[in-house]
């Protein structure tokens, strides 16, 4: 197939028959897709696409939709969408992508114009230019992102156009081009290079007054409108009219010509550049459009490398000024001035550092169209800002692009931060890891050591794990690579823990502060005030980043002392900002955690940092139950690493009030999101520290470190006894009232039947009071008893009650699991409508939750439902989403219910093998020392002696069966 986007989108096939590919939205996913043709797009970037800043509700399911519709409108032998980790790639070959073809086409030509091939240029630039059917991606241009494409398409098509222009004019084509020629000057009036080559085709042409007059035009225009002359170049080209010199030197668009006498001097550089595609064109963007443009980042980021690159493919003259061994910032303009080969005047001794040289600058840049490239900044950082503030004022035509840890902090800068190389999400596979720029670097660099190192799927974890840990830097991934001369990478990954001893042999051609990690990072915190260092040792007691609340409170740092230190190293590149976090890279991070203990800070931050989760821990617990939850649970997700930090450390420093607390706190969260193996783990390091019996005070922490451990299906365990006794040993209300589920999820109900279970609620209202949540809790507890007792009318109003008390608390859960239980009480009843309508309203909540375990529970219950009322085609859809949401989830009750459903389905449709397969199954694993677990084994083994008396039956009706011991 091939496709365009160079004008309205298309899918051709072969033989050129167009195929239809649908309405707006499905075009606007197949363009998204196209303009990365063969590497995948994140999921966020094609909903950001096709939906703007404010999705709806449900995206994602409509984005899985769409891309449906899109396999199905492709022909069914190219199975061209494919489905990754990520989010999708179209797996097409660029090549069969115009726009890809035409870019490629178009550097060809410009390669050939450069090397004075004129004929070659003409008739290849020619050729990409007819791939053009209209402005690009003319049907999709509202569609968020596109128009930026759309605009650098353009770009490119016109520098092709005057690239195609300019061979047809050395071949001597002028008298047709003047008219081609007059309409782009129109059409872009500040073009410069449209415009000489207008004026060079008039002067060919005997037309030198016309060529005159186009270039009063120009410089009429460039001065109402931006305020400044023609350039150099054009200015040549005039002057050259004006004498009537026609020679080539003068007449063809060679930068040579006109360019200053003195050559760029960037260094060159012996490897090659990869990644930073995206940074490097929002970089040449910038330069398009602003005089000042500051690279920002850690060191080992990259700056210097991408200021380069950068700075290489800008027109006209480019100067590069190596700042990093400047020992005083007065010395700052005598190295512009070096850089430039220019000498100081030196007439008498300046009255103040630095301004004879400054004043030197002023003149001999005045009048000059030039790019300086100022490297490495931080240690001068005030120096710079003055001298770049005093030439950006007084030479209109200059422009600077800066590196620093740190902006320069001048008016109308512009930034362009970086940090570390794209990553690939976690167990990406061999084959896609080099889509990410950080794999790719390491390979390249590995194999410079190693020749025949290659990323596979033995290795692929272990390169994956290297890159992450030390955030895609890409200082620290070639230090890494250069490793493996030595070490297998296995070995190398085995070692990052003590990262700046590993990390220690660099290049010797580097300069000091860039052979080694270390020095790297020293040099960073070399520049830092003393209340910006002890900030910074601080903050790594944090795990996965710090609010700004919490960064106060936990470093105990006086309010203004605080901001100004942390605006200080997120400033310094010392700190990241993003999503309202500050985040510390984690080799800066493992720098500044040795600079703690050597403070002896560290005991008293753990403790701090332990006291503040805590106290967060309990204030979002009782969130959870109201109508913020779903806020409050994004809230939590964000502090995760913190919060199991804070309980690991609260355990290793044997802190049973914090420790068991936060499990106390956490157990809510961690059922609503699913984690019932990490919940386990956790709460049974507690555990045992705890010991075998209730601390004094902490009787409910004790008790919920002993059912989420349970949950596990750990083995022996401390004996609670029944959910009856748990409830009258509270002399008050529980802090946590999970308590009262979990303790029914592992324990089980009272035994005696709904009866006992009205009683123990009686006593447990007695208990709470009016508390609602609670109230609606029992009251669903009495629901599904008296739904299984079969006293339906009784269970039916119950479970409204409890529906009714969740909807007034906001608590979508307890909606969500009152509403399966109603599901399944209409199907027993015979009322499938009613059924599927709760259980729609059920899966809705489970979605705003995003709980899979939970999705996983009602996908179960939908198809118990679906197997009662006879639809085993659906039921089996149910139940195999359930058994993939639950596997993923570590649910072993869920995975084995789900196992358990699919069996029914296959004894249903007579295949008893795969049933009793399935049975045998769902038997393994995680079913025994809880409530729920053995119940779910029980009924397992129900069917199995089930399907046994089927197959008992089908061997007796076969002709020919000997007759049974038991018929004997």
């Amino acid at each position: 197939m091939r496709f365009r986007v160079l004008g309205p989108t298309q899918v051709l096939l072969a033989d050129g028959r167009e195929i239809a590919v649908g309405g707006p939205r499905l075009r606007a996913l197949l363009a998204l897709l196209l303009l990365d043709a063969g590497r995948v797009v994140s999921a966020e970037r094609l909903i950001d696409g096709l939906y703007g800043e404010h999705p709806p509700r449900g995206t994602a399911n409509a984005l899985q939709s769409l891309v449906s519709r899109l396999r199905q409108a492709l022909p069914a032998e190219h199975s061209t969408v494919e489905f990754h980790p990520a989010g999708y790639r179209l797996a097409v070959d660029p090549a069969d992508v115009d726009a890809y073809r035409f870019e490629r086409l178009a550097e060809a030509g410009r390669r050939a114009l450069a090397g004075g091939d004129w004929p070659r240029a003409a008739v290849v630039l020619r050729e990409a230019l007819e791939l053009w059917r209209g402005p690009a991606l003319a049907d999709v241009i509202d569609v968020t992102g596109v128009p930026a494409q759309a605009a650098r398409l353009d770009e490119l098509r016109l520098a092709a156009v005057e690239d195609r222009i300019e061979a047809e004019l050395a071949l001597g084509g002028h008298a047709d081009l003047v008219p081609e020629l007059r309409q782009l000057v129109v059409a872009h009036p500040l073009r410069e290079r449209s415009r000489g080559q207008l004026m060079r085709a008039l002067s060919a042409q005997g037309r030198p007054a016309e060529a005159l007059a186009e270039f009063d035009d120009a410089r009429r225009t460039l001065t109402e409108q931006l305020g400044v002359d023609p350039s150099a170049a054009l200015a040549a080209i005039h002057l050259a009219v004006l004498r009537g010199d026609d020679s080539a030197a003068v007449l063809r668009d060679d930068s040579s010509a006109v360019r200053p006498t003195t050559e760029p001097a960037l260094p060159s550089q012996l490897t090659t550049f990869v990644g930073r595609e995206e940074e490097l064109n929002r970089v040449r963007a910038l330069l398009g459009e602003r005089r000042l443009v500051t690279l920002t980042g850690p060191g080992g980021a990259g700056k210097t490398r991408l200021a380069i690159e950068a700075a290489g493919r800008v027109d006209g003259d480019v100067h590069f000024v190596e700042l990093a061994g400047l020992a005083d910032g007065s010395d700052v303009p005598q190295a512009v001035l070096s850089a430039l080969g220019l000498r100081d005047a030196g007439l008498r001794a300046p009255a103040e550092p630095g301004r004879q040289s400054t004043d030197r600058l002023v003149e001999a840049l005045a009048e000059r169209r030039l790019l300086l490239v100022l490297d490495n900044c931080e240690h001068v950082i005030a120096d710079v800002a003055r001298l770049a503030a005093r030439l950006l004022g007084a030479c209109p035509a200059l422009r600077v692009l800066a590196t620093s840890r740190e902006p320069l902090g001048l008016a109308g800068e512009a930034l362009c931060p970086l940090s570390g190389l794209t990553l690939p999400p976690p167990h990406a596979s061999a084959e896609n890891a080099d889509d990410y720029a950080a794999i790719r670097l390491f390979v390249e660099r590995a194999a410079d050591v190693a020749p025949d190192f290659t990323v596979t799927e033995a290795n692929v974890d272990v390169v994956l794990r290297i890159c992450r840990t030390l955030d895609g830097l890409p200082l620290a991934i070639e230090l890494a690579a250069a490793r493996l001369r030595a070490l297998p990478v296995a070995e190398v990954a085995a070692r990052l823990d003590d990262r700046f001893r590993l990390l220690s042999m660099g290049s010797r051609a580097a300069s000091p502060r860039h052979r080694t990690l270390r020095a790297v990072v020293e040099w960073s915190w070399d520049l830092l005030d003393d209340a910006e260092r002890r900030l910074a040792r601080r903050l790594t007691v944090f795990a996965g980043g710090a609010t700004l609340e919490a960064a106060g409170r936990v470093s105990g740092l006086p309010a203004a002392e605080f901001v100004d230190a942390l605006s200080g190293l997120a400033d310094k590149s010392f700190v990241e900002l993003t999503g309202g976090r500050y985040r510390m890279l984690e080799t800066v991070r493992a720098f500044c955690a040795e600079r703690l203990a050597e403070a002896g800070e560290a005991d008293q931050l753990r403790r701090a940092h332990i006291a503040y989760f805590l106290e967060f821990a309990w204030t979002a617990s009782d969130h959870l139950r109201r109508a913020e939850q779903l806020h409050w649970l994004r809230r939590l997700d964000a502090e995760r690493d913190n919060l199991h930090a804070a309980l690991r450390r609260a355990t290793a420093a044997g802190d049973a009030p914090g420790a068991a607390g936060l499990v106390a706190a956490l157990s809510f969260y961690w059922w609503l999101r699913g984690m019932r193996g990490e919940a386990a783990r956790l709460a049974a390091n507690v555990l045992d520290l705890l010991g075998a019996e209730a601390p004094p005070g902490l009787s409910e922490e004790f008790a919920l470190c002993v059912y989420n451990t349970s949950l596990a299906g750990a083995g022996h365990l401390p004996s609670l006894g029944t959910q009856r006794s748990v409830i009258r040993s509270l002399d008050r209300p529980p802090r946590q009232p999970f308590l009262l589920y979990l303790s029914g999820i592992s324990t089980g109900p009272p035994s005696g039947g709904a009866e006992h279970v009205e009683e123990l609620m009686r006593e447990l209202r007695r208990l709470v009071g009016p508390d609602v949540w609670i109230n609606a809790l029992g009251a669903m507890g009495s629901g599904s008893a008296l739904m299984w007792s079969g006293e339906w009318d009784r269970a039916r109003r119950a479970l409204a009650t409890a529906l009714d008390g969740f909807r007034s608390t906001g608590d979508r859960w307890g909606c969500m699991i009152t509403l399966g239980a109603l599901g399944e009480l209409a199907a027993w009843q015979g009322d499938p409508e009613t059924a599927g309508a709760h259980m729609d309203e059920a899966m809705g909540l489970v979605e705003a939750l995003g709980s899979a375990v939970d999705q996983a529970d009602m996908l179960r219950t939908r198809g118990e439902i679906r197997l009662r009322a006879g639809d085993l085609a659906a039921a089996r859809d149910d139940f195999a989403g359930a058994l993939l949401l639950a596997q993923r989830s570590g649910a072993p009750e869920f995975v084995a219910s789900a196992r358990l459903g699919l069996a029914q389905v296959a004894r249903l449709r007579g295949d008893l093998v795969e049933a009793r397969r399935l049975c045998e199954e769902a038997l393994v694993g995680g079913l025994t020392g809880w409530y729920v677990g053995e119940a779910t084994r029980s009924e397992i083994i129900l069917v199995l002696d089930e399907i046994t008396e089927q197959e008992k039956a089908e061997a007796a009706s076969k002709p020919g069966a000997l007759p049974s011991a038991d018929g004997a």
